[in-house]
């Protein structure tokens, strides 16, 4: 409970001031806890940083999984599924999501080497329902499926510098217009 304490608090500090101009101080002091506490639970401010992006991406490739396993829908509507967990997501972990993005530079070279493969396998599971969905007819021939998969994930992935979920649009119903957008261009007529 403390270890989930230190790092939801720790997501609210670095989104708000960045994590290099938060220190360790600032977190405990923020939680009236000792430093002590922080290094029980993380060896470094970046250890804690990684354990931010792995439970970033380990839970949006679980929940990938689960939504391309699911054998009765077809490639449109699982590709609207990826779509709408992606932006809702920015509405359950807006903080985490902007930690995600924008702190991935502030992790070293062993730990980008560990979340990166995470990543692509993302981009790959995308790529590959893209081009099942091409075989089996629901999405138009002959696309350069990486660049359109990489149009979805920086149409969807950036929406987190912007995407307000208090807003007049709800996260479903931004989901729905990329959705069509994306379709409009892939699909079938």
């Amino acid at each position: 409970m403390v270890k989930e304490k230190i790092t939801a608090q720790s997501i609210r500090l670095f989104e708000k001031q960045g994590f290099t101009e938060t220190s360790i101080q600032d977190i405990v002091d923020s939680l009236g806890v000792t430093k002590g506490t922080f290094y029980y639970y993380f060896s470094s401010k970046e250890e804690l940083l990684m354990d931010i992006h792995l439970g970033y991406i380990d839970a949006l490739l679980l929940r990938q999984e689960k939504i391309l396993k699911d054998e009765k829908k077809c490639c449109r509507d699982k590709l609207f599924e990826i779509v709408t967990m992606l932006i809702t997501n920015i509405t359950i972990q807006g903080a985490a999501a902007t930690i995600f993005f924008r702190e991935m530079k502030n992790l070293s070279a062993a730990h980008v080497a560990l979340i990166v493969p995470k990543r692509d396998q993302f981009r790959l599971n995308i790529e590959e329902l893209i081009m099942k969905g091409v075989d089996k007819g629901e999405f138009r021939a002959k696309l350069n499926v990486p660049i359109i998969t990489m149009g979805i994930l920086g149409i969807t992935n950036w929406s987190y510098q912007w995407f307000n979920p208090t807003g007049k649009l709800t996260d479903t119903e931004v989901a729905a217009i990329f959705v069509e957008m994306i379709l409009e261009g892939i699909q079938v007529n």
